[in-house]
């Protein structure tokens, strides 16, 4: 049953109080302005002071997340349409806007390279790309109103892959937390290379010189030098820079006895934070990149199916991941706010 205002309601209860949109619900609209104009958004509210942003336009990303008025996701202004993408080396940067959730996949993500006379930029072009068949549910299921969002990507060319993403965003009224269900599927008839990370992207004030990344792992990496120079304060975040060279860490976490693994950041001067929980079957891996730049105060944590390897190494060495015609693998993460 919802708990809403310190106390649980039965679903009539709350049906005699009030329509159920005036305390949770999706609102469909499109932005206005400049690099964003005429994106499509689903904008979540669950009735506990959650309220998040759903991409539609790219790829059912998730945005802009708060809670309470308190800022979840780390965003930044360079957000833009799927057609002002740049995809060749770093031009991913020009409209990549943080958000909650960047989705980066589907066959590839990390640092531009050249494979198999490929050329890749920045984390591929699945965030960029509009969802089709987009469907929106607000519903009682048993005693739970269920609000949920889904939808299919293509990421499709001539002569290359056909991947398809289908992604189901769901929460419930009174949750502090919402899941997203992905399933990429080959409907081509050839083998295609998959690669998938989660860019999840937390700022101020849940990432703060207050703060701290709680993560039970077996080891920690550096990706560099700079890195390594970071290394005892990687779970730390200092104050802002002027100039602080982007830092990333490759964790591999310990899953739990379901299957699980949960990294947090804990605010323990606000007792608020956030988390990103995920199963491991498909997602052994989390990348962090910390960025302690002032105007640029972001820490990121990335369940993915790889740390940031090479494609081109990952072929070579035969551990890139290759599906099938017709084949499919699924992926879970939950998302949410944090108290102490």
């Amino acid at each position: 049953m919802p708990f809403l205002y310190n106390r649980q309601y039965t679903p009539l209860e709350l049906k005699q109080f009030a329509d159920l949109s005036q305390l949770a619900g999706v609102r469909l609209v499109e932005y206005q302005e400049g690099k964003t104009r005429g994106m499509r958004v689903a904008q979540v509210y669950t009735g506990s002071g959650l309220c998040f942003e759903i991409l539609l336009d790219r790829a059912l990303d998730i945005g802009a997340a708060e809670h309470n008025g308190r800022a979840l996701a780390w965003t930044y202004p360079a957000l833009g349409a799927p057609q002002f993408y740049d995809p060749r080396q770093a031009g991913w940067v020009r409209t990549f806007g943080g958000g909650l959730v960047t989705t980066c996949g589907l066959d590839f993500f990390g640092q531009p390279e050249n494979d198999n006379s490929q050329e890749l930029g920045l984390h591929g072009r699945i965030s960029h790309t509009p969802a089709e068949q987009t469907r929106v549910t607000t519903e009682w299921r048993g005693d739970d109103y269920v609000l949920q969002v889904e939808g299919r990507t293509r990421q499709a060319a001539i002569f290359g892959e056909n991947l398809v993403l289908t992604r189901r965003v769901t929460t419930r009224l009174g949750a502090n937390s919402f899941t997203l269900h992905d399933t990429v599927t080959n409907e081509g008839f050839r083998a295609a290379p998959h690669m998938l990370l989660y860019h999840c992207n937390f700022g101020f004030p849940v990432v703060s010189p207050d703060s701290e990344i709680l993560l039970d792992v077996e080891t920690t990496q550096p990706r560099d030098e700079r890195a390594a120079k970071g290394l005892a304060q990687a779970s730390r975040f200092e104050n802002p820079a002027a100039d602080y060279p982007e830092q990333v860490f490759f964790h591999a976490p310990r899953a739990d006895a379901q299957g699980y693994a949960q990294a947090k950041i804990m605010n323990r001067a606000l007792h608020f934070g956030a988390y990103v929980k995920w199963r491991m079957a498909n997602l052994p891996y989390l990348g962090q990149w910390k960025l302690m730049q002032a105007g640029e105060y972001v820490c990121a944590l990335e369940p993915a199916t790889s740390w940031e390897t090479p494609r081109a190494q990952l072929r070579r060495e035969g551990r890139l991941k290759m599906l099938a015609p017709g084949e499919s693998v699924a992926y879970e993460l939950e998302l949410g706010a944090l108290f102490d």
